[in-house]
């Protein structure tokens, strides 16, 4: 397998990580601020636990712990990558939409009721930019983590850039492994770009 194929693996596990993630941190946010409180602690629960352990062990979990705990294994290694890696960002990604959204004063929540706005309204046309103003640092720093991360495929065999680049290194080649570092910081310096240039264009909403 070549590198450009490992490279093709991260990549793919970063872009569907993020798609699946992000909506599913918003919705785990939202039940961990709900005031019934079986569902808060619940939600809490959880993304204390997937916060609290390894994101290593949490793919050994979900590779495995199906086949031997319901006999119902997942044969696709890349489709337990995904699971995992969606459970752990979204749990993470949770916790920075709710610390972004409980950051906006509830005087602005009063000040949208009087102009008569609906909650859901005033969520989306008044609050919102400001939430994503303010989590675009924390975020930026969870996807780069991301891009870092996709490495721990490796642990249940897929077969991602790392893993092909050691292939490489057991023949002897070393080039293989500062192309793989080099994969790396290219990717997360347009990332680091990317969010610079969001940033600005956010800064109206201070």
């Amino acid at each position: 397998m070549s590198l450009f194929e490992g490279f093709y693996t991260n990549f793919i596990i970063f872009v569907l990580t993020l798609l699946m993630s992000l909506p599913l941190g918003l919705i785990i946010s939202f039940g961990s601020r709900m005031k019934f409180k079986p569902i808060r602690w619940l939600t809490r629960t959880f993304v204390w636990i997937i916060r609290g352990t390894p994101l290593m062990l949490q793919l050994f979990v979900v590779m495995y712990a199906p086949g031997i705990l319901f006999d119902i294994p997942i044969r696709s290694r890349m489709t337990a990558a995904l699971i995992a890696f969606v459970i752990n960002y979204a749990a993470y990604f949770s916790e920075i939409f709710r610390g972004g959204i409980d950051s906006i004063s509830k005087g602005q929540y009063e000040a949208c009721q009087v102009l008569g706005m609906t909650k859901a309204q005033a969520f989306f046309k008044v609050v919102l930019f400001q939430v994503v103003k303010r989590i675009v640092a924390p975020i930026s720093n969870e996807v780069i983590t991301l891009v870092k991360d996709t490495s721990l495929a490796r642990v249940i065999s897929v077969a991602e850039i790392i893993m092909c680049a050691e292939r490489f290194t057991k023949q002897g080649l070393i080039w293989p492994l500062f192309s793989t570092g080099l994969y790396f910081l290219v990717f997360n310096g347009l990332l680091t770009i990317m969010f610079s240039s969001i940033e600005k264009k956010l800064d109206y909403f201070e």
